[in-house]
């Protein structure tokens, strides 16, 4: 899902954990000013403090543990997930007006790309039918079937631009989304590379994630981190 006019997409990696209403400020002055040709496009790489985010199609009743920690209201579309260190966030700020304006293969480009990531790693990322998302199967020699998520698409766009984006276990305590139905789906589990086995660095899934997306969506340029004041 390229530019028809082949202008790189910033990158940008926040070292320092970035609190959620600031990310969530930056990203919607962001997205206005690429809607109004202010700014060029941005994919910007981070991690949240531990919280909850609730999206708009978020249950009450899928927030298992209140008060365990901060639950945030988020404009994206789906339910409850959990950031924290360890997880890394991209939040995907892209103009489909000079990609292409089509909602669902935005999604799946976004699923290619993270899939394209897990693959540097030997690990197969996989995609369910009416699941957002990618998987991968654990299921073992003889056992019954089970997989785990490994990483969460959640997108808003406006003026067809897009804010917020994905999620990817690298290295989180999964035992933060025991306090909530991850997504609303109660029959599955949780995964991260570390849980599979994988020694990955957030540095090293940056570098994975960074070539997946050049191959996906094309070339980036790298930018300062942005202004959080």
């Amino acid at each position: 899902m390229r530019r028809t006019d082949g202008a790189k997409t910033e990158w940008a990696v926040s070292t320092e954990q970035v609190p959620y209403p600031a990310a969530v400020a930056v990203m919607e002055a962001r997205a206005l000013a690429i809607a109004e040709g202010r700014a060029g496009e941005m994919v910007w790489l981070l991690e949240h403090p531990p919280l909850y985010t609730a999206g708009v199609s978020a249950k009450a009743a899928d927030l298992l543990a209140p008060g365990a920690l901060p639950v945030f209201e988020s404009r994206r579309g789906g339910q409850y997930t959990y950031h924290g260190p360890g997880q890394r966030v991209g939040y995907v700020m892209l103009d489909l007006t000079a990609r292409r304006r089509d909602v669902s293969a935005f999604v799946r480009a976004l699923e290619a790309w993270i899939i394209d990531a897990l693959a540097a790693f030997n690990v197969k990322g996989e995609l369910r039918p009416g699941r957002v998302g990618v998987w991968v199967d654990r299921t073992a020699a003889g056992g019954p079937p089970r997989e785990d998520k490994i990483a969460a698409i959640g997108v808003r766009l406006r003026r067809w631009v897009s804010f917020h984006g994905i999620s990817l276990n690298v290295a989180p305590d999964l035992a933060h989304f025991d306090g909530i139905v991850p997504c609303g789906l109660r029959e599955h589990g949780v995964t991260s590379l570390v849980d599979l086995g994988f020694p990955v660095t957030l540095y090293e899934a940056d570098a994975a994630l960074k070539a997946g997306f050049e191959r996906v969506f094309g070339a980036v340029t790298e930018a300062g981190t942005p202004d959080l004041d």
